[in-house]
């Protein structure tokens, strides 16, 4: 959705650490499911250095 005035709508997020929402998610951690979609974890820009750097399973 795009108005004149604001341009284009930012995602809100809650931060899976501190529980606030944020219009900066920063993406930590992608859980991968056998069965069915997985689903991504978003931090705040605050609390996302607190998380070990994400890793790509398709490398493990």
């Amino acid at each position: 959705m795009t108005t004149a005035q604001d341009g284009p709508r930012r995602p809100i997020r809650m931060c899976a650490r501190c529980g606030c929402t944020t219009d900066r998610p920063v993406l930590v951690h992608e859980v991968h499911a056998a069965t069915g979609p997985g689903f991504n974890v978003y931090a705040c820009p605050d609390c996302a250095p607190g998380y070990p750097p994400r890793r790509d399973p398709s490398i493990d």
